[in-house]
């Protein structure tokens, strides 16, 4: 990983519209996001031992959650997970079960919300509606890990962008995970450096997906010096 600044953060919408050939080519970027997100959780999980619980929901981020977590879970580290959605991506839930990893209910969490280590929230990305708030059992999960977050407990690592957080604007309301570190994907949210995105998104880390050439045909939201640290590329063996 290298220190850098960059120059542009850019919308969802741009974001998305750059991904869009390469998805239609095959390129499997959410295997490619997923493995680069186990990495960086693995090194924090060195620099603090303890379980995992993984935050899923029904998106693409949920996904890129899912599929670190097979990466992450085996004998001799514990990752629990927890669906946020009456959906998840199928195939990567069925990847983390498989590696061992265990789904909880969201009741769990009342009683050992301390449990854990490291928080990876994957419930949000960059394709929420214009309210990002969030509900249901979502917010509820959020509400009983709050406490253990504040008070200096696990350290959360957010997937993309912190869930709650508006990708373009970066509005949000009280119930959100402020991140030690953000991992984000291909580019720069706008939102990580507007509003409340920088005191909610702790570091940034850019994962390279390959979106340059055409993300230098739009128009970027925020331009001038952006704090961030590159993470190479990282394929799955």
């Amino acid at each position: 990983m290298r220190e850098n600044a960059l120059g542009s953060a850019y919308s969802a919408a741009a974001v998305r519209a750059a991904e869009a050939p390469l998805l239609a080519a095959g390129e499997p970027l959410m295997r490619q996001a997923a493995t680069a997100l186990a990495g960086v959780v693995r090194e924090r999980l060195a620099q603090t031992p303890g379980g995992l619980l993984v935050l899923a929901g029904g998106g693409d981020n949920g996904g890129d959650a899912l599929y670190a977590a097979a990466e992450l879970a085996g004998p001799r580290q514990r990752v629990d997970i927890v669906l946020t959605s009456d959906r998840a991506h199928r195939d990567a839930l069925a990847a983390a079960l498989s590696a061992g990893a265990v789904l909880r209910g969201a009741g769990e969490l009342r009683e050992g919300a301390g449990d854990y280590a490291v928080i990876l929230d994957g419930i949000l990305g960059i394709g929420v509606s214009a309210d990002p708030r969030l509900r249901g059992v979502a917010r509820a999960v959020v509400e009983s890990l709050l406490p253990v977050v504040r008070g200096d407990g696990a350290v959360v690592i957010a997937v993309d962008l912190p869930s709650g957080l508006h990708p373009d604007d970066g509005g949000a309301d009280d119930v959100v995970l402020p991140a030690t570190t953000t991992v984000t994907f291909g580019a720069v949210k706008a939102g990580l450096v507007r509003g409340r995105g920088p005191e909610l998104s702790g570091e940034v880390l850019l994962v390279d997906l390959g979106l340059g050439p055409a993300l230098a045909r739009a128009r970027p939201e925020v331009t001038g010096p952006i704090p961030v640290v590159s993470v190479a590329r990282r394929q799955r063996a």
